[in-house]
């Protein structure tokens, strides 16, 4: 009777015992009052977590052991372990910074890791989290941006899974996330290229101040429609002037290899007389490349001609006494030169022939950055 009485006693205090009696879990209250409960079981990571109470620690005792004796166990340790600003450190060091597009993706890493949900470890992230996260970021930023933002945590989770072995599940997957319409139509209308060529012709003029690469630049951006990025990867060996071709191979990856955005290893891009004549001016660099600038150093120097021009056209109205447009110049980005140069290209090129310049797979895609306006329509039909 004694011994019956004792054993009620200590046993649930020191541990607990599968089928065969042999011990498992056991409980330690801490300094602090907390109790802490340790799991070991031969062939299996040892378990440990600590509960403000002791009756916790026992149910997360039980649960671990019927999922041991069950085969369904699944070590959370690392997952419990690893906060989300660690696992996006990981992520930049082995993913981010060999793609295409790092210098873009670490901005938004940088912009995740001071986020309070970086604090939360992997395992405790859960779709609610993102979801509230989601509705406070639309609040400032387009559903584009938000879908980008997410789209690279769904990556993390994706590469944590499995590359790392994380016991962890993609959260992004179970939220719903706006759909968006980023199809843009935006082409120069007119005037507005030679209000933006003259304020870049002003910005080169003082080297000291602008970026001198930023003229040239637009100017075979516009004739090639070619990306940014693939012209800032351009290089000296890629262009023959002769023949009137570049061969854009796009970025310069971590592995030493170089691709397109669509993953073609090049293509060969033919140059009018005004862009050879545009290179064929240019100095030619240490290092190798055409453009001895950065993507950051672009936008900057874009947007400000951009500024620039628009205050200029509008002291060119209150001059004649006209009235400005609305839109002249307005939400004009980098990216939109492409579209300008594709439909200008439409007019000269079959359609074949312009997917080889562009570096479309499909008619579907390109169909996205040829926008002819209806009068030039109009005039062919007459």
């Amino acid at each position: 009777m004694l011994y019956g009485y004792l054993a009620c006693f200590i046993i649930p205090q020191l541990n607990f015992g599968d089928k065969t009696g042999t011990l498992m879990a056991t409980f330690e209250q801490r300094e602090s009052g907390w109790w802490q409960a340790k799991i070991r079981r031969k062939g299996f990571p040892d378990q440990s977590k600590t509960f403000q109470k002791k009756d916790d620690a026992e149910k997360w005792a039980r649960d671990i052991e019927s999922k041991i004796d069950r085969d369904v166990f699944v070590d959370r340790t690392e997952a419990e372990s690893t906060t989300l600003k660690t696992a996006l450190e990981n992520y930049e060091i082995e993913v981010s910074s060999k793609k295409d597009g790092y210098d873009v993706e670490k901005v938004r890493i940088s912009a995740w890791k001071r986020d309070p949900l970086a604090k939360r470890s992997m395992a405790s992230l859960k779709p609610a989290d993102f979801a509230k996260w989601l509705a406070i970021r639309l609040n400032s930023v387009a559903p584009s941006t938000a879908r980008k933002d997410l789209a690279l945590i769904s990556h993390l989770f994706t590469v944590a899974i499995k590359r790392w072995g994380m016991a962890v599940s993609n959260p992004i997957a179970k939220i719903e996330i706006p759909a968006e319409d980023n199809a843009r139509d935006r082409r120069l209308e007119v005037g507005e290229e030679s209000y933006l060529l003259n304020a870049l012709q002003g910005a080169c003029s003082d080297p000291s101040r602008e970026n001198i690469w930023i003229l040239p630049l637009v100017q075979i951006a516009i004739e090639t429609a070619a990306r940014q990025g693939e012209l800032l990867a351009l290089k000296w060996a890629d262009v023959d002037l002769e023949k009137r071709v570049i061969r854009i191979r796009g970025k310069d990856r971590a592995d030493g290899k170089s691709r397109t955005k669509n993953k073609d290893k090049y293509r060969d891009v033919p140059l009018s007389t005004y862009a050879k004549n545009i290179l064929d001016k240019l100095p030619r660099s240490i290092k190798g490349n055409v453009f001895q600038t950065s993507s950051s150093a672009v936008k900057q120097s874009f947007s400000r001609a951009v500024v620039r021009a628009s205050k200029a056209y509008i002291k060119e109205c209150e001059k004649h006494n006209t009235k400005p447009t609305a839109r002249f110049l307005s939400d004009l980005t980098f990216h939109d030169l492409r579209h300008e140069a594709t439909s200008r290209l439409a007019e000269k090129l079959a359609m074949h022939e312009l997917m080889k310049v562009t570096g479309h797979k499909d008619t579907r895609m390109l169909a996205r950055y040829y926008h002819p306006r209806a009068e030039d329509l109009a005039k062919k039909l007459a």
